[in-house]
């Protein structure tokens, strides 16, 4: 743990906090070393009081059992060169580190872009930074957008698609493929697919995501969301309901895909009940990988079928037989690599430490001059 930086100095202390929907995890890294990782989990209970609520309600919960587990740890929060939270739905900004400010605070407090976990990251920064008086930042936020113009069309004006993704990981996987290859990320073509709680398939050019799937609302189902739905029937279906916006969201976002077909979230049950024979649960996991394969396509001919690899990673691809099977069926666009899990902490880590080693400048969410095309 004793390496140096090239100035001669100590590498830097890096506390990275990443906060999902049921669990908040957090690891501390001296330079590109991980020195521990912990995963917080918040119970039914806990967060029973906080339903139907802003997710901001939840930080002093989270605050306090993320500071109670670095206190076993006899973690110094002066030692600190930096404090990495996940990013969330801000804005559309460039991929890159940024500081977080007061303006970035009060954009996740408005929440203008809906409400999720990742919103409590620079939060949760700010605060663990204070005993050493660091900066903090987020790292390839939900809403990182490099789309082309084209990507952008709905298909109703006034209607479009927006860029909401699983950037972090998709980013640093392409990255790290890269670097494997030996090649620059901006000179590869990518189809990179992540598979987690909600399912990203993008195309990558130039170093660049140029087009993914929004797995809030669209391209393949997942273990709990819907992907894209047949449009009028869904509206009909929410109008015989009688539903409101919060329905159609939990519908959508937490009661669709797997869950609403044989009632579990977990792709290990689904598993298991396949090696059972249960007829059902094989027919709805070889939908959610048809469904896949099918997005993978459509990001194959968005980069004109020259395609260097097609990735896969998320935590569905610890599992052998998903890769297996997503392998089969795309190995005719490009050789299948898959990067299993999601190891989101270290990507964190990984673009402060390039703005702390000085390869990197710090973005500020104001100065970003990003233009989103808006189609027309």
């Amino acid at each position: 743990m004793s390496e140096t930086t090239a100035n001669g100095g100590a590498e830097p202390l890096v506390l990275v906090v990443n906060p999902g929907s049921v669990s908040t995890k957090v690891a501390l890294y001296r330079g590109d070393d991980e020195l521990f990782q912990e995963e917080i989990r918040h119970s039914d209970a806990e967060l029973a009081p906080f339903a139907g609520r802003a997710v901001l309600d939840q930080l002093e919960l989270r605050q306090r059992a993320v500071r109670a587990a670095l206190e076993l740890r006899e973690l110094d929060l002066t030692t600190l060169a930096a404090v990495v939270g996940r990013g969330g739905l801000l804005r559309p900004v460039h991929s890159g580190a940024y500081v977080v400010d007061a303006g970035m605070l009060e954009e996740l407090k408005a929440a203008a872009r809906g409400e999720h976990a990742s919103n409590l990251g620079a939060f949760l920064a700010v605060q663990l930074a204070e005993p050493a008086g660091c900066d903090c930042y987020v790292v390839d936020p939900v809403s990182v957008d490099e789309w082309d113009e084209l990507a952008r069309f709905s298909g109703l004006a006034g209607l479009d698609r927006e860029s909401l993704s699983h950037a972090l990981n998709t980013k640093a996987v392409a990255r790290r493929y890269a670097g494997e290859q030996g090649k620059p990320y901006h000179r590869l073509r990518l189809v990179v697919v992540h598979l987690g709680s909600g399912i990203t398939v993008s195309a990558h050019r130039e170093g660049r995501m140029v087009d993914a799937t929004n797995s809030r609302e669209e391209g393949a189902f997942s273990c709990e969301r819907t992907g894209t739905l047949p449009l009028l029937a869904f509206a009909h279906l929410i109008i015989e309901r009688g539903w409101r916006l919060p329905d159609v969201v939990r519908a959508v976002f937490r009661e669709g895909g797997v869950y609403s077909y044989i009632g579990t979230r977990d792709l290990r049950e689904v598993l298991h009940r396949v090696d059972q024979g249960d007829e059902e649960a094989r027919r709805v996991f070889d939908a959610m990988l048809y469904q896949v394969k099918k997005e993978a396509g459509a990001m194959a001919a968005v980069l004109e079928g020259r395609v260097d690899a097609v990735l896969v990673t998320g935590g569905m691809a610890r599992a052998p037989r998903v890769v297996e099977e997503l392998a089969r069926g795309l190995r005719w666009i490009a050789p299948v690599v898959a990067y299993p899990g999601e190891d989101e902490l270290r990507a964190l880590a990984e673009g402060a430490l390039l703005v702390l080693r000085g390869q990197e400048r710090a973005r500020r969410l104001q100065d970003t001059g990003l233009a989103v095309a808006t189609a027309r």
